[in-house]
């Protein structure tokens, strides 16, 4: 009853959906052999309806035409008949679970890239390039215009043979369609510019055509923006405007809307935001044209717990609730909902890794969840228990790694003990929550603290196990996740002095935890450029240091997401704080009671100096291999891991293998630093078969 908003079904169209949760439309990365929807497309929105999730809008950014180029992120082609068996795979997976599935197509106009593939002529209504893609096009002919609107209709054909419930028409992100609606792209003066109706007419084009060709029967939606957040774009106002004209035709059956336009590189933070962003940044845009329309409304933005999602929907701003990311990183957020399992939601923090990547070209995977998407591997949301023998399994180190094997292998049903060295779990998660931006990371912690309390893992915090504090409890499995530290030694200009393992320049860690106060004129030398140096920098800055961001790569954070960095650069500009490129930390030495960081160009080599009094390195970690080579000798596989059983996600051979003694597993950082998600990953992979 606590969440009766959510669970009461809706009429879309001719549609029954069961619930008021979507899954809205984002480009997966998986379609394959030509942007077909192949096993592991077909499992991973199975699992979402499996997991009780109402509607599932798939496909963000499938192509109706063939000079719309998909091959840099894999889209789903809806170009061709070979793609209606594919989707009645895909139809037939979602609806014996009684969840309803639906498709987006687009034609991206301008909004790619041209350079691979098919390499397309890219089109636009007035031959205007996007900022992101930097991709040049031409102005698309009136031949070319009504080609692509028959194109529409025959993708809408595909999609209602292959056994969708329905399509929905991406005007949003300055797609083709909005690219005409937008003054912003088009300067044409023939009837398909100019006008509020002339500037209409391609869109609407499309949509006739569209209802023409699959009936009245079949769903027919439309994503738009509520404002483009640009001064010469489309408006609030104006947005509402055109909702309203289409909305007047009766031939669409829903809209779905979010907040800003994403053709600039800062827009593009908007749309996908990050944990930076508040809850719900843009509902606002979305009740808007909820007044103006008669169809039902849908809103995904930052939606990501059932509380939230169960105000917005008892508060009548919008119909439907998108929770896109929160079923990313929880498929079967619905059923434990229903089931009374809300704390054993795997909550979204918003750390944008899934989106992240999917702007990179690279499959979508969230930061926390690595079974999601990875379920054709067999890779499993639920932990099913073993019906093998009881192991004494000893996990040491509670960050990410560690974490994920402990609640593994509680799962499967075996002893588990969790020695962390500090007095909370999290690892380098909880480093990284200190940040100004960062602070929702800690969401990860707070569900594996839930979790390992609920399965009884006996941890020890406080607690540095040692050689014989592991021996002594005769465990069957040892699992090491010890970490690293922060490599400061590998440059001994730096100042290092090995004998009282002191450095003139200090951690990212130390500024986060605490453990050095901020000076006032701050270098911060970044060479990682991942998260830890641009946080560090805002840190400093939001203490009030005068900070300069440095690192010989082509820009500070040039590692950090599409839909993140903007964020951080929104606040370092703000905090003045300087960034420069192409410098390397060459020395640093002690001048009275300052530090002079000399610098070194990466192209020309020439040198120049800092002055300040702090001096900051992010240079990654180094492993922290002691106790694996303390225990290693003794183990019955000698440390060493089956990277073709893991690789294939099989058990790992050693564990078959009857024998005296203890398996000895390394994960983490302690085996080589990369991140959060390929600790989870390898830690999942390797404890779901003990």
């Amino acid at each position: 009853m606590a969440f009766e908003a959510l669970f009461k079904p809706i009429q879309i169209g001719k549609q029954t959906i069961r619930n008021r949760v979507v899954s809205t439309a984002h480009a997966e990365v998986y379609a394959t052999d030509g942007g077909m929807t192949t096993e592991r497309y077909v499992k991973y929105y199975e699992e979402k309806a499996k997991g009780g999730c109402g509607l599932c809008i798939c496909g963000g950014s499938s192509i109706v035409s063939i000079d719309s180029p998909q091959g840099w992120w894999s889209s789903v082609n809806l170009s061709t008949d070979r793609i209606i068996p594919h989707f009645q795979n895909l139809a037939d997976a979602v609806h014996k679970h009684g969840g309803k599935i639906m498709i987006q197509i687009t034609h991206m106009g301008r909004r790619s890239r041209w350079d691979g593939y098919d390499w397309s002529t890219l089109l636009s209504p007035s031959g205007i390039r996007e900022p992101v893609h930097r991709s040049t096009c031409k102005t698309i002919e009136v031949e070319e215009i009504w080609r692509i609107i028959k194109d529409f209709a025959q993708a809408a054909r595909r999609a209602k043979e292959g056994g969708l419930d329905g399509v929905e028409l991406s005007a949003v992100h300055q797609h083709l369609i909005d690219q005409f609606w937008s003054p912003r792209v088009n300067k044409r003066t023939d009837e398909w510019g100019g006008s509020f109706e002339n500037r209409m007419r391609f869109g609407m084009e499309v949509l006739k055509a569209v209802r023409a060709e699959v009936g009245d029967d079949f769903v027919v939606g439309m994503r738009i923006t509520g404002d483009e957040f640009h001064p010469d774009g489309l408006d609030h106002e104006e947005m509402k405007r055109i909702a309203a004209y289409y909305d007047a035709t009766g031939k669409v059956d829903y809209f779905g809307v979010v907040g800003s336009g994403c053709d600039t590189h800062n827009t593009l933070a908007n749309v996908i935001p990050n944990m930076s962003y508040p809850p719900e940044p843009f509902l606002h845009l979305a009740a808007g044209i909820k007044e103006v329309v008669s169809v039902p409304v849908i809103h995904a933005q930052n939606i990501k717990d059932p509380n939230q999602a169960q105000r917005i929907l008892e508060g009548g701003y919008v119909d439907l609730v998108g929770m896109t990311r929160a079923h990313i990183a929880d498929p079967h957020i619905i059923a434990k909902i229903k089931n009374n399992q809300v704390d054993q939601i795997k909550q979204c923090v918003g750390a944008n890794y899934c989106i992240d990547r999917q702007y990179q070209g690279l499959d979508v995977l969230c930061i926390q969840n690595a079974a999601t998407s990875r379920e054709y591997m067999g890779l499993p949301h639920i932990i099913e228990k073993s019906d093998g023998p009881k192991r004494k399994v000893v996990i040491v180190g509670g960050g990410p790694a560690g974490m994920e094997a402990a609640r593994v292998c509680a799962e499967r049903g075996h002893d588990v003990t969790l020695f962390e060295a500090k007095e909370q779990i999290g690892g380098q998660i909880t480093i990284a929550s200190k940040a100004p931006q960062r602070d929702q990371i800690a969401g990860i912690t707070r569900w594996y603290q839930l979790e390992l309390a609920r399965l009884n893992v006996d941890l020890r915090l406080g607690t540095r196990a040692d050689e014989a504090t592991i021996t002594d409890l005769r465990p069957n499995v040892v699992i090491l996740a010890t970490g690293g530290q922060p490599f400061l030694s590998q440059v001994p200009e730096w100042g290092y002095d090995a004998e009282s393992d002191k450095s003139l320049v200090v951690s990212t860690w130390d500024i986060l935890e605490g453990r050095v106060a901020p000076g006032n004129n701050v270098l911060v030398f970044d060479t990682i450029c991942e998260f830890s140096g641009v946080s560090a920098a805002d840190f400093l800055a939001d203490k009030g240091a005068k900070v300069e961001i440095v690192t010989d790569d082509i820009k500070p954070g040039a590692a950090v997401g599409g839909t993140t960095f903007p964020t951080y650069y929104r606040s370092l500009y703000e905090k003045e704080v300087i960034m420069t490129s192409d410098l390397a930390l060459h020395k640093v030495y002690r001048e009275g009671d300052s530090l002079v960081a000399v610098l070194e160009n990466e192209y020309t080599g020439a040198l120049e100096e800092r002055v300040v009094d702090q001096v900051v390195v992010e240079n990654g970690v180094r492993p922290d291999e002691t106790l694996y080579y303390a225990l290693k000798e003794q183990s019955r596989n000698k440390g060493q891991m089956d990277l073709e059983a893991l690789y294939a996600i099989a058990p790992q051979p050693c564990l078959q293998e009857s024998g005296d003694g203890f398996a000895l597993f390394r994960l983490g950082d302690c085996t080589a630093p990369r991140n959060t998600h390929a600790a989870i990953y390898d830690a999942l992979r390797l404890c779901k078969d003990f």
